[in-house]
């Protein structure tokens, strides 16, 4: 019988032909090559189907037997971050659901609280997620980002407190988004003027007051103080930062 002619070798840089079978893994190598690179740049500008294909170690079209094309290559390599905080939510209001009868502020407020801890213990997962410029899509594709995660959590949680009869300052959909977006803008803000420092009481007590401005209870007048000492707290210290004072702890109840 005549011997089997050996493959040629595959050319240099590049790994040889996956068996049968190996496509997972190697759709897990690129996903982990797309996050060494995020991490490594910053950016997505410099972030090519050409860069990880090298960076795997394969010819560039297989990646395109995983992927379409770039930006759901990156999506994909950050979905499991979206899901990471999008659980970890889904705990705390399970959690407070089972401690306190199922009042749906009560649970909103958890969430919220999960979400600024998430931003600001793991910095480097959130800048990646929502401090970075990514791809740019047509409006119709966007529904389908990994972020809905996150945002499925905020509307289904504000939808429950006007189920129950919180009074709501905007249209459920967009409470839930302007709420998303102002706890963004409350953590990115800690992230540019205190990366060294541990601000999470004060971000929490800007949260709190951020949601009391939005959701109430019938008969309470819009923006009313959930706990006056507790507000009084975060005053004191947001004008201790402006004033180069040393900045107090806020009470453990903000937490």
């Amino acid at each position: 019988m005549c011997a089997q002619p050996t493959p040629p070798e595959p050319p240099a840089g590049e790994r040889p032909r996956s068996r049968r079978g190996e496509g997972d893994r190697l759709r897990g190598e690129i996903l982990d090559a797309v996050n060494r690179l995020l991490v490594e740049w910053g950016s997505t500008e410099k972030l090519t189907i050409r860069a990880v294909a090298k960076e795997v170690g394969v010819a560039a079209p297989s990646l395109y037997l995983h992927f379409s094309d770039k930006t759901e290559m990156i999506w994909e390599a950050l979905a499991d971050k979206y899901r990471d905080l999008a659980d970890q939510m889904r705990t705390s209001d399970e959690r407070v659901a089972h401690e306190n009868g199922g009042d749906p502020l009560a649970r909103l407020r958890a969430q919220v609280h999960t979400y600024c801890r998430f931003a600001l213990r793991a910095p480097g997962q959130y800048r990646l997620m929502y401090e970075m410029r990514q791809p740019t899509v047509d409006p119709g594709r966007i529904g389908r980002h990994p972020a809905r995660l996150v945002s499925e959590r905020f509307r289904e949680a504000v939808g429950r407190c006007k189920d129950d009869g919180y009074v709501l300052t905007l249209p459920a959909e967009q409470l839930a988004q302007t709420l998303w977006a102002g706890l963004h803008g409350n953590v990115a803000l800690t992230h540019s003027l205190f990366p060294d420092v541990s601000a999470e009481h004060l971000v929490l007590g800007l949260a709190d007051g951020l949601l009391d401005s939005m959701i109430r209870l019938p008969g309470r007048a819009s923006g009313a103080a959930r706990d006056e000492g507790e507000d009084s707290a975060v005053v004191t210290a947001i004008r201790a930062i402006l004033s180069g004072a040393e900045v107090p702890e806020l009470g453990a109840d903000t937490a």
